[in-house]
């Protein structure tokens, strides 16, 4: 019924006055109708709640969580560490994984980082940019948000990585993922109001995304496409609504600085 009612407002959906369509974004009326269905969803239920959740639980209990949470999905980025090669990071999680959960108390703290073990962020949709894999067109998800074609294969594959998939008793599976799932969205609360506040939030919210997985997928390195995509939005005025990774210098002018009398 949801994907049914999403193709009902697709026919619907039209592209703002004025916005050229993205050489990444070939399925943006659809992808602009999922994002309207996602954000009602977002600020009537999933942000409240989070908000709700940052309130009644105090920072270090939330650190707790976040904790846990990364500790039980270590195998997801230790599979991905082999599968890339990166045989000295894989050693590098396997212990950590081992000190988090033993002198962690089961990961809810983190020790492992205090002894210097680094922590890394690897997944599946990543192992396939490392191997050549194209991105594919972007798409946003129901309730999930944004991806492309290459991450949504790769989100399968991390979810029969993770050891939570396989608990067998539904309310600790559900509940677990519910948590997950809401602790993750208080962490995006700082977010946003820039993305409130944007004059496109979707386009702001792709060229976020693209850019961070393409910083993760190429070491930041730009692709051909994403050159050609730069160059249309720059004749076409319309560069600005993509954020900058990185805090630029502040442009505020500087007074000039003026002349002073000769010592007499």
């Amino acid at each position: 019924m949801l994907c049914l009612g999403l193709l009902l407002l697709h026919g619907c959906a039209t592209l703002p006055a004025g916005t050229n369509r993205s050489p990444r974004d070939p399925w943006e009326r659809m992808n602009r109708t999922t994002y309207k269905f996602n954000d009602k969803f977002d600020k009537a239920i999933a942000r409240p709640v989070a908000r709700g959740y940052r309130k009644a639980l105090p920072r270090f209990v939330r650190t707790g969580i976040r904790n846990f949470f990364d500790n039980v999905d270590t195998p997801v980025v230790m599979l991905n560490d082999l599968l890339q090669g990166q045989f000295k990071a894989f050693c590098n999680d396997t212990a950590r994984l081992l000190v988090n959960t033993t002198l962690g108390m089961g990961g809810l703290l983190d020790p492992a980082t205090a002894a210097g073990l680094e922590k890394n962020d690897r997944d599946f949709g990543q192992t396939l940019g490392k191997w050549g894999a194209h991105k594919g067109p972007y798409v946003v998800l129901p309730f999930l948000g944004p991806s492309d074609v290459r991450d949504t294969f790769g989100r399968v594959a991390d979810t029969y990585s993770t050891p939570r998939t396989y608990i067998k008793n539904d309310y600790w599976l559900y509940g677990l993922w519910l948590l997950d799932k809401v602790d993750e969205r208080s962490r995006l609360l700082d977010f946003d109001r820039l993305l409130d506040s944007a004059y496109d939030p979707y386009a702001f919210m792709r060229n976020a995304y693209l850019q961070r997985r393409d910083f993760k997928v190429n070491g930041g390195q730009s692709q051909g496409e994403e050159d050609r995509e730069r160059q249309l939005m720059e004749e076409a005025g319309e560069d600005d609504t993509a954020p900058p990774l990185k805090p630029s210098r502040s442009t505020t002018p500087q007074p000039t600085p003026q002349p002073q009398p000769h010592a007499q």
